[in-house]
Order: C-alpha cells, then structure tokens, then sequence
C-alpha cells in the first residue's frame, strides 16, 4: 500500500498569512492528505509558545508543524519588510530543498508544495524538483488582479516603472470591475517612499516566480468579487475560507488567545458589541490611541477592545481608563476572533480592513466601521462600503487623526440603520453556500484531485 499523498505548505511569513494557510491546510486534510505546515524558526517558537500558555497539543496525526530559518538572526528587525525579504530569498529556497529531500527519502509521498503567492521562490524549488505547486492568494482577487496589471498600468501611463502614480485617478482594470483609486494601489498605502518602492518591486519579481505554479486559488469567492476572474480566468476562488472554518485550535497565532472574553460577551445583551481589532501590524500614536479610547467610551455601548502587545506605549492612559469604564468595556490583548464574531451579543466590527478579518466579519455577517492602515486594506475599505455596503468608513480631521465625536457618529449612523446588518446577512448567506456546494466547494474538490493525480 502506497503512503498517503502529502503537500507542503509554505505561507509569509506573517501573522495575516500564516492563519488563512492553515485554513487552508485544515481543508485539505479533511480529505485525506497528509501536511507539513513550515514556519520560519522565528514564527515557529512564537506559535508553540502562543499554544503552550492554552496548554494545547499542537501533535496531530494529519498535521506535522516544522520550520526552517529566515535568514536573519535572532534578534534581527523583521519589520523591515527590504532586509527580511532580501534574506529570505537568500536563504530559504535551499532550506526548502533540503526538507524536501529530507521527506523523501522518509518515503514520505510529496505531492505539491503549497505556497502562499508571495513567496514565488518556493514554486521555483518545486519545478526544478519536479513537484507539483500550488500558488495560494490569501487577499482579495481584485488585489491580486491589480498585482498582475502592474505592466497594464505602466504602458497606459498610470504608474512609472517605479510605481509611482503619475496621476490621481480612477483605473478600471476591465470594463466589469468596479472603479479602482489609484491611491489605494498595495504599494502606494505605504508613508516611506523607500518602503513603496522596495514592495513595488517585490510584486514586480514575484510576479514573474508565479509563473512556476501549476496553478493559483485565491481566499475569496465568485460572490464577493467576480469581476477579477473574468479579467484572470487562470485565478480558482476556493473561499472564504472562514466561512467554512472549524473553530477548534489552529496552532498559527503569534500571541495566546483570551478565552475570558467569550464569558464576557455571554453577559451582553444580543447585538449590543462594538468589536475594535486592528490585526497584526496597526499602530496607534497618543494622539489617536486616546481619541479611539474616549470614542469607544462615548458611544455608551459595550465594547470589546483587541489591544495587541507593542500597538502603544500609553500604559498610564491605559490603566486609567479601563478603571473608568469598568464592566462595560474589556481589553483584550489577543481575541479568538472568529468565535467573537460568530457571537450573537456583536453589534459591528470595527476593522483594519484586512482581507482575513474582512472575510471572517462577512462570514458572520457583521457590519463594519473601516479603520484600514497599510497595503491592501484601503481597497478592502472601499468593497465594504461601496460595492457590497455593509460597513462605513471614517473620516479624519486636519491633522489626520479620526476623532472621538467621528467615531461616536460612525457608530451610531452604522447601528441604528438596520439595512447595514440585512445586507450583511445576506452576504454571509451567499458564500456560505458558494463553500458548502457552490463555485468555491466545486473548484477546491478539483484542487482536490488535481493533487491527487499523477
């Protein structure tokens, strides 16, 4: 009897990534296939300490959980999104190799090396070894679809070989896809010219890496978005993900979750929650942290606030104010966020607008306030509120900062129209069904197979 087929999973090595690959690797297992999840050594320890303080065995029959360097020390800066990429590139193809080789000659049956379709190298590795790749787009498809027309973009003079905008507008990429700001191109969200240009030419390589895959499946389904698959027919929607997500351990997070909160929201009235969460990345100045402190309290509503380790340094402020606010608001500083959002004491999610939380909030069928920070979010930003309508969007002063009455406003203007939330529902419905036997069940089988076959 033949060894059981086994994939390789690769994501970025990044908070907002390396969830939705094991979403994905969760789903693929459910048909048998073993995997081996690879984290970069640094990632590694941070998910086997996260799960240690839960006490969870992370061990599983299906799922082996590995992981090989980045290429930086120890102690090196991996915010700096130049130095980390030039040392993974460096470094992690030949460490790749070398698990492979490794794997095979365990007799383990390799079949296809998944790999999140920022990190083309990995699909490079997998053709010169003669396996199978599988390019996987956690984001939208309307991000990804703007990634690919970066040659598009230059020829109709949008952009210069460098990304920058000539010239503000809005881009329709086809004739059915919505209208695109140029301001909200990935690359352009970013404050540092260096760092704008340093991801522009990222996409541009990696671009051309992803022409090793065999084939590309996007986190997203036909009912979200399905403009950008008539533009790129070559791209399979097998999402949200979330929508079909099991909400057991998931052995990816960073940081240990608060269980203590889901006790807490089981004592608030239904749809009473503002949920605050601002992913992975998000920072907040004094400024606009305190502003976003007195708009939660001045909403008069219950709230429940994801405060991230390092988001800010207001520690006195802090302290203050959660003694002031006492039962009605509870800080947190990492959430199980699918079981919040699925709770039924949730009013809205205020987000950064990241593609997962965007996904997970529209699987459960929650208005959004949009908050977006960096990259692919302000795009986010403009789907929820313009083209599916289920959220708003907030809108800064002078100096740039969203105050406490914008956000007391906001609030009230999104919770007290009671079409926000129908439409909401009404989205979850439809890519529940896209998961459970429409367009993304019916792709991810092939996928399926496709693995499968020789």
């Amino acid at each position: 009897m033949s060894p059981l087929l086994h994939v390789i999973a690769i994501p970025y090595p990044a908070q907002g990534h390396v969830i939705p690959m094991m979403k994905l690797v969760r789903k693929v297992i459910e048909h048998g296939i073993r995997a081996t999840f690879v984290n970069t050594d640094f990632n590694h320890m941070r998910v086997l300490e996260a799960v240690s303080k839960k006490d969870v065995d992370v061990n599983e029959d299906m799922i082996s959980l590995v992981s090989i360097p980045d290429g930086l020390e120890l102690g090196g800066d991996r915010t700096d999104f130049v130095k980390a990429n030039e040392a993974m590139r460096r470094v992690m193809p030949g460490k790749l190799e070398e698990l492979i080789k490794n794997m095979k000659s365990e007799g383990k049956n390799v079949a296809c090396v998944v790999a999140e379709g920022a990190t083309g190298w990995a699909f490079q590795v997998a053709k010169n070894m003669g396996i199978k790749g599988l390019a996987f787009y956690p984001a939208s498809a309307t991000t990804f679809a703007v990634f690919c027309s970066i040659p598009k973009l230059i020829e109709d003079g949008v952009i210069d070989k460098n990304g920058t905008i000539l010239k503000k507008q809005m881009v329709y990429l086809s004739a059915t896809m919505p209208a695109i700001k140029t301001e909200t191109f990935a690359w352009t969200c970013i404050n540092d010219i260096t760092a704008q240009k340093s991801l522009f030419y990222f996409l541009v390589d990696n671009n051309k890496l992803l022409g090793f895959a065999d084939l590309i499946i996007c986190n997203t389904a036909l009912e979200l978005e399905a403009a950008p698959f008539s533009l790129f027919p070559e791209i399979l929607p097998v999402g949200p993900l979330s929508a079909g997500n099991k909400l057991g351990n998931q052995a990816c997070n960073f940081w240990a979750e608060d269980d203590d909160c889901l006790a807490w929201l089981d004592q608030q009235p239904a749809c009473s929650v503002i949920y605050a969460a601002f992913g992975s990345f998000t920072i907040f100045d004094q400024t606009q942290f305190q502003e976003l402190a007195l708009g939660l309290q001045l909403t008069n509503k219950p709230f429940l606030w994801v405060l991230r380790p390092g988001m800010t340094n207001e520690e006195a402020f802090r302290k203050e104010f959660e003694g002031r606010i006492g039962f009605r608001g509870k800080i947190v500083s990492w959430a199980p966020q699918e079981k919040v959002l699925s709770h039924p004491s949730i009013a809205c999610f205020m987000s950064h607008c990241g593609w997962n939380s965007t996904t997970e909030g529209l699987s459960n069928g929650v208005p959004f306030l949009c908050w977006p920070y960096i990259v692919d979010q302000f795009l986010n930003e403009t789907y929820i509120c313009d083209v599916w309508k289920v959220g708003l969007g907030f809108e800064r002063d002078g100096a740039g900062i969203i105050t406490k009455e914008e956000i007391k406003n906001k609030v009230e203007q999104l919770v007290g129209d009671l079409n926000y939330k129908a439409r909401a529902v009404d989205l979850k419905e439809k890519i529940a069904n896209s998961v459970q036997d429409g367009s993304s069940f019916k792709n991810f089988g092939n996928i399926i197979e496709w693995m499968r076959s020789i």
